[in-house]
């Protein structure tokens, strides 16, 4: 008797077991519970061809997420067309992926949530006019719901701030993970103006972590940037056959950190262990004003903002026009009239370097304005009176010495993962072989 009790039992618990695995699959709701809700603006398309590589890799693992918004946004030419071609792609491979994972979401779908940002850099405040990609940010952020939207930011940071900007409470619902370093750099208004009048955010600000997902120095041969397109992503399916387009198939991906964050750890906790990296929680983020020339007597932290004001003539001009340029390593930065006779500039270093810059305008005391600076590690650097002061929810690169990966701070808590995220990453690409 005992022993047909125990077999019922177990016959009952497995039933149970296949009914609720049923109703996990059979419905989406269920299904979408255990899933992150996922807005990207990227850049693809821009300067930089490694957002194609990560825009596929997305489409490869949308099962694992609810994906809101696919947002066009700076810096560069990119515009939403270039992510509509790799959803194109995917359209191509998604019956081979539906074999093997439920809850790939339909290609037009995909469509629908793709919008366009912002196309120019915002000036010296920081924003400028709302945009399809910074609308959309605010009605994905005003859904009800008990999770919190992760806005995946792999480009510009335009559209956020002019988000924040235009409904500042949605940061409440929002999580932000920004790869910066170079982007900082060329969004250096619209980070400022986020920093100053919204220290609360709940930022991840990955200025260098995000390098450890391509730099391989200690990488087994197998899976080296150069080596893993020919071992595992050729010849397989449509969007194989397109990455060899980027970069030659070398491996680069700098903003797939940003999602891989969300795929191994616990992100409620940026100070422990993830795909996408470990961080510190920051109090600041350096700033310096110079109402002179510089030298290379004057060293700012690398990754930090960086101000040159420079007086000229009271103009009959609007605040913010801008009206001479900034070059820095053959690269050039609008500078902006801030009234009454001042003009102003930011910059914001991406290495450890001595940097030289040259400004050129018609407004002769503006004209020909040099000097120098140094830039070193790590992030944030000494404090400053200038620095802008955070919340308690900002987090920047780990700062010890030995996370870091050559002069790249805080590589090392996302290359030490190398192995096991790209060799998941190979099963996928088996799957469309």
């Amino acid at each position: 008797m005992q022993q047909v009790i125990i077999r019922i039992s177990v016959m009952y618990c497995f039933t149970s077991m296949v009914a609720i695995l049923a109703l996990f699959q059979c419905n989406p709701e269920v299904r979408a519970q255990a899933k992150p809700r996922i807005l990207i603006s990227t850049d693809i398309g821009g300067t930089d061809p490694d957002d194609f590589q990560s825009m596929i890799h997305l489409l490869m693992y949308a099962d694992r997420f609810q994906i809101e918004g696919l947002v066009s946004s700076p810096f560069g030419n990119g515009r939403k067309k270039d992510i509509l071609d790799i959803i194109d792609l995917y359209e191509k491979d998604l019956g081979k992926l539906k074999k093997h994972s439920y809850g790939f979401p339909a290609p037009d779908a995909l469509r629908k949530i793709c919008k366009q940002g912002a196309i120019l850099e915002a000036p010296y405040k920081g924003y400028t006019t709302a945009t399809e990609g910074s609308d959309w940010i605010i009605s994905c952020a005003k859904k009800k719901n008990d999770q919190p939207l992760w806005v995946l930011l792999w480009g510009g940071i335009e559209d956020l701030a002019q988000a924040l900007h235009d409904a500042p409470e949605i940061k409440e619902n929002i999580r932000v993970y920004w790869i910066g370093g170079p982007n900082k750099k060329w969004s250096i208004n619209p980070y400022a103006y986020i920093a100053e009048h919204h220290p609360n955010l709940w930022m991840i600000e990955a200025n260098a972590t995000y390098r450890g997902w391509f730099m391989d120095p200690e990488s087994p041969k197998n899976i080296t940037s150069k080596a893993f397109y020919g071992n595992y992503i050729q010849g397989r399916g449509a969007m194989g056959k397109d990455f060899i387009n980027y970069y030659k198939g070398d491996i680069k991906m700098g903003d797939t950190p940003s999602l891989a964050y969300l795929m191994k750890g616990n992100p409620d906790n940026p100070t422990g262990e993830s795909w996408g990296g470990s961080f510190t929680p920051i109090d600041r983020s350096s700033r310096t004003i110079f109402e002179r020339n510089t030298t290379t007597a004057d060293t700012v932290a690398t990754y930090s903002v960086v101000e040159w004001w420079f007086k000229g003539p009271k103009l009959a001009i609007p605040a913010d026009s801008a009206c001479f340029t900034l070059d820095v390593s053959g690269q050039s930065w609008p500078g902006y009239y801030l009234g009454d006779g001042q003009y102003g500039v930011r910059y914001s270093p991406k290495q450890v370097e001595v940097g030289a810059y040259m400004t050129h305008s018609s407004i002769s005391e503006l004209d020909g304005q040099k000097g120098k600076y140094v830039s070193v590690a790590p992030w944030p650097g000494k404090p400053s009176p200038d620095d802008y002061i955070l919340g308690r929810n900002w987090y920047g690169d780990r700062t010890e010495p030995e996370l870091f990966l050559g002069t790249q701070q805080g590589a090392k808590t996302v290359s030490k993962h190398r192995e096991e995220y790209l060799m998941d990453w190979a099963k996928r690409w088996e799957w469309l072989k």
